[in-house]
């Protein structure tokens, strides 16, 4: 049905509108079942412009990614460390397609992306908003062959990377870090990651790096109950963005952060993430093990351990928690 529907609007797009009665009688269903297909072609990716008066036009198509134009953003800015790019229309999730192919030996490098995901998925399970052509949902491999404690590191070596890239390419947003996973403009959620690792006797097999980012997402894109918490690049901006040449930058960023990490440790990653936080040395709710206490983050340790004052002054590190400032619900 939404292939009719999307017919009959292409047929008539050089002349306006085609109104919603027209349809109904084209095609022998309801006006409101009409509505809801037009939500769903939208949902794909399709803009239509929607009056009362006059009916519906199609104005915009899905604007794809293709490996011939991230081919020339990647030369552009100098990107050599992909090894391999794998482009879907639509997947569960670019985590699983990633991770099979890095069972099958996929080199590091390897980039699964996909225009849309059926069940993204986020960290501690959350699922992940993620139309059609509106964002970025991609996954690649790295096999950094280091003892597996150090795979915290990495998943703040991965934000900082993103925010320096998303803040050159979406200026002049202020767009920054909430410890572990997440960037925030103005306390609102635009970009979560989440890194998934297989080790070998105490060492990293692979690392699996998942990236999801709200870029052309309007504000009908999210159910309401998102609508608070989330936002998306175009939304802020009032513009859409380039998607491709968002991925360019995040990896030309990473590549150079990934050499400086493994040429001079941590430290210097320590050292930008804590210039891009937007939560320390703020009183914070953590959640670990389902149980709720309260702290300040002041910074990270040498580990990539997240150091916590608690109440009674005591500093102790934290691996793994929720981090949900005042005000904030969790989600």
């Amino acid at each position: 049905m939404n292939n009719r529907i999307l017919e009959l609007l292409e047929a008539k797009e050089n002349e306006g509108y085609v109104s919603g009665e027209w349809l109904s009688q084209e095609l022998q269903i309801s006006r409101t079942a009409i509505w809801k297909q037009i939500k769903k072609l939208e949902a794909a990716g399709y803009v239509i412009e929607a009056s009362r008066r006059l009916g519906y036009r199609l104005t915009g198509r899905p604007s794809k990614l293709t490996a011939q134009e991230l081919g020339i953003k990647f030369q552009a800015k100098n990107v050599t460390m992909i090894g391999g790019l794998r482009l879907f229309d639509e997947v569960d999730s670019t985590q699983n397609i990633a991770q099979r192919l890095a069972e099958d030996g996929a080199p590091e490098g390897t980039l699964v992306i996909a225009e849309q995901q059926t069940n993204g998925r986020g960290r501690m399970g959350r699922k992940w908003v993620s139309p059609s052509g509106k964002g970025i949902w991609m996954s690649f491999i790295l096999r950094p062959g280091m003892p597996i404690h150090f795979a915290p590191q990495l998943t703040l070596l991965t934000a900082v990377a993103l925010c320096r890239a998303l803040r050159a390419a979406a200026a002049p947003l202020d767009i920054g870090i909430k410890w572990p996973n997440d960037l925030l403009i103005g306390g609102k959620k635009i970009s979560g990651i989440l890194l998934e690792s297989t080790a070998e006797e105490e060492r990293l097999r692979y690392v699996i790096a998942g990236i999801g980012i709200s870029v052309n997402l309007t504000e009908d894109d999210y159910p309401p109950e998102l609508r608070e918490i989330a936002t998306s690049l175009r939304i802020q901006l009032g513009r859409p963005l380039d998607r491709a040449e968002i991925i360019a930058g995040f990896f030309s960023q990473f590549q150079q952060l990934y050499a400086v990490y493994q040429r001079e440790g941590f430290a210097p990653i320590q050292t930008l993430w804590e210039a891009l936080s937007v939560t320390l040395n703020k009183p914070t709710r953590l959640i670990i093990g389902g149980l709720e206490t309260t702290g300040t983050p002041v910074g990270l340790n040498e580990q990539g351990a997240l150091l916590v004052r608690r109440n009674d002054g005591a500093v102790v590190p934290l691996f793994s928690a929720e981090q949900v400032p005042p005000g904030d619900n969790g989600s």
